[in-house]
C-alpha cells in the first residue's frame, strides 16, 4: 500500500475508510439524476420555462465532465483526506444553497448544482484510486465490485427516490420530509454532514502526493474543450443535431480544442491528462468497452422512463418503481462480479455481460402500449445484471495493465472518456427517438378532423421512436460484445505485483 508521512507505520482501517468513501460518494452521485423527475415542480416554483430549468441537469453534466480531467492533478497534489473532506464540504455548501434558495433567485440553484457537480467530479475518480491502492491484486476485484454499487445504483435510484419524496410527507431521521422539491436536498444534507465529521477521524492519507505544478494552459484547454463538447451533446435533446448554434458549433469547437489539448499533452514531460495511455492497446480497448457499458446503461435509463410515462401514462414515481428492481439487481451482482474477476479476469465476464445486455435490450424493440409492466421490469433486471458483470471488472482490467504510478492518470482518463460517452449515448438515443417520432407523426389537420385517430397514430409514432432508440442501444451492446473477444485472457497482474 502506498504510504505518505501521515500513514507510515500507522494502521489504516480499510473497511471504515471505504465505507465512508462509498456512502459519501453515493450521496453525492445521487444528485446526478435526482432532479430529472422534479423539473416540472421546479419550473412552477421558480416560474421558469422548460429550457431554463433543464440547465439544472446540463450544468451538473458539464461541470462534472470538466472536473474529471482535473482529478489526476488533485489526487496527486492534495493529500487524500483533505481532498475528500474538501469535496464533502463543497457538496454540503451546494446542497444547503439548493435547499434554501429563494424561488426568485434561480441563479442560486445553478450555482448550487455546479458545486454539487464539482464534488461529484472529485469523489468518483478518488473512490476508484483509493480502492486500487488500499487493496491487493488478489482482492481488488471485490473492492471495485463494491464501488460498482455506488457508480451504478446511485444514478439509477435517484429518479425513483425523488418521485417518492414528491409523492407525499415521510419521516426520515426524525424529520418530516417530502411533498416539495426542497425535501430532495433536505434528506441528503444530514447524511453528508455525518459522513464529513466521521471522515475527520477515520479517513487517512493513503495516496502518495507530489509537488506537481498545475499547467494553466492545459487546465484552460481542458475546461473549454470538454465543456463545449458536453454542452453540445446536452443540447441535442432540445434543439436537435441540425442546430448550428446550440449543437454543431459547440461540438466542433470542443473537438478542435480537445485535439490541440491532446497534442499538447503528448509534448509535456508531465502531462495534465496523460493521453499517451491510449498507446497501450489493452487500456484503450477496455476503456472503450467501459464507455459502451455506460452508453448501454445511462442511455436506456433516460429513454425507458419516458416510454413508461408518455406511452403507458405512469407517474414519475411508478415508472421509477418499475425500474428499481433493476438497480437492486445491479447492487446484488456487482460484488459477485468483482469476486469472479479476481478468479478469471474480465474477458469472459465482459462477453457474458454484454450478451445479457444485448439479449435483454432487443426485446424492447417490440414494446407496445399494452406490454405487461412485469415483463419490462424483468428485462431491465437482466440488462442491469449484464452491466454489473461488465462495468467494474472492465475498469479493474483497464487499471491493471498500467503501472501503479499511472493509476491516478488512468482513472482520470477512464472517467473522462466514460463521461463523454454517457453524454454522447444519451444524446444519440434521445435524438433518434425524437426524430423517428416526428417523422411518423400524423398531420395536424387530422387532430381536428378525427381526434381519436390522431391520438392513436400519435402514440404509434411515439412508439416507433422508442423502438428505434432501443434498437440502437442494442447495437451498442452487440458492438461491445464483438470487441470483447480481443481482450487478454485471464486476469492481468501488474509486473510489480508479480515481483512482490
Amino acid at each position: 500500500m502506498a504510504k505518505n508521512k501521515e500513514t507510515a507505520g500507522q494502521p489504516v482501517n480499510k473497511i471504515a475508510m471505504m465505507a465512508l468513501l462509498m456512502i459519501g460518494s453515493f450521496v453525492i452521485i445521487l444528485m446526478q439524476t435526482s432532479l430529472g423527475t422534479a423539473l416540472p415542480a421546479l419550473m412552477t416554483a421558480f416560474d421558469v420555462d422548460s429550457a431554463t430549468v433543464q440547465w439544472l441537469t446540463t450544468i451538473f453534466l458539464m461541470v462534472n465532465g470538466i472536473m474529471m480531467p482535473v482529478s489526476a492533478y488533485l489526487t496527486t497534489r492534495i493529500p487524500t483526506k483533505y481532498l475528500y473532506l474538501s469535496a464533502l464540504a463543497v457538496y454540503i455548501v451546494g446542497t444547503f444553497m439548493a435547499w434554501t434558495a429563494p424561488t426568485s433567485e434561480f441563479w442560486m440553484m445553478m450555482v448550487a448544482r455546479g458545486l454539487q457537480a464539482v464534488a461529484a467530479g472529485i469523489v468518483m475518480p478518488l473512490m476508484q484510486v483509493v480502492a486500487l491502492t488500499l487493496f491487493s491484486e488478489e482482492s481488488r476485484g471485490k473492492a471495485m465490485g463494491s464501488i460498482g454499487l455506488v457508480i451504478g445504483m446511485a444514478p439509477a435510484i435517484g429518479p425513483t427516490l425523488t418521485g417518492w419524496i414528491l409523492d407525499g410527507k415521510h419521516e426520515f431521521l426524525g424529520m418530516s420530509i417530502g411533498g416539495d422539491w426542497r425535501s430532495i436536498f433536505a434528506m441528503v444534507l444530514p447524511l453528508a454532514v455525518i459522513v464529513f465529521f466521521l471522515s475527520i477521524f477515520y479517513f487517512k492519507n493513503v495516496l502518495e502526493t507530489k509537488q506537481v505544478t498545475l499547467d494553466i494552459r492545459s487546465l484552460i484547454e481542458s475546461t473549454l474543450g470538454f465543456g463545449a463538447l458536453l454542452y453540445g451533446f446536452a443540447m441535442v435533446s432540445n434543439h436537435g443535431w441540425d442546430s448550428f448554434s446550440y449543437v454543431i458549433a459547440p461540438i466542433i469547437v470542443g473537438a478542435l480544442i480537445i485535439a490541440e489539448f491532446t497534442r499538447h499533452q503528448f509534448h509535456m514531460e508531465k502531462p495534465f491528462l496523460d493521453m499517451k495511455l491510449f498507446m497501450n492497446k489493452q487500456f484503450a480497448l477496455t476503456t472503450t468497452l467501459v464507455s459502451l457499458t455506460f452508453i448501454a446503461m445511462i442511455g436506456v435509463e433516460m429513454v425507458l422512463p419516458s416510454y413508461m410515462q408518455m406511452v403507458r401514462g405512469l407517474s414519475a414515481l411508478d415508472s421509477g418503481l418499475t425500474l428499481l428492481p433493476g438497480a437492486m439487481m445491479m447492487g446484488l451482482i456487482s460484488p459477485i462480479a468483482g469476486s469472479f474477476y479476481d478468479k478469471i479476469g474480465a474477458k469472459r465476464l465482459a462477453i457474458f455481460g454484454f450478451a445479457l445486455v444485448a439479449m435483454a435490450t432487443l426485446p424492447y424493440y417490440y414494446l407496445t402500449a399494452e406490454t405487461p409492466t412485469i415483463y419490462i421490469t424483468a428485462l431491465y433486471m437482466v440488462r442491469m445484471a449484464g452491466v454489473a458483470f461488465t462495468m467494474m471488472p472492465l475498469t479493474s482490467a483497464a487499471m491493471s495493465v498500467l503501472p501503479r504510478t499511472e493509476t491516478a492518470q488512468g482513472t482520470a482518463v477512464n472517467n473522462t472518456i466514460r463521461q463523454i460517452a454517457a453524454s454522447l449515448g444519451t444524446a444519440i438515443l434521445a435524438s433518434v427517438m425524437q426524430s423517428v417520432a416526428n417523422d411518423n407523426m400524423p398531420k395536424a389537420s387530422l387532430k381536428t378532423a378525427d381526434p381519436l385517430s390522431y391520438a392513436s397514430k400519435a402514440i404509434d409514432a411515439t412508439l416507433d421512436g422508442f423502438h428505434m432508440s432501443f434498437f440502437v442501444a442494442a447495437l451498442f451492446a452487440v458492438a461491445a460484445l464483438a470487441l470483447s473477444v480481443f481482450m487478454i485472457n485471464g486476469k492481468v497482474v501488474r509486473k510489480e505485483e508479480k515481483e512482490n
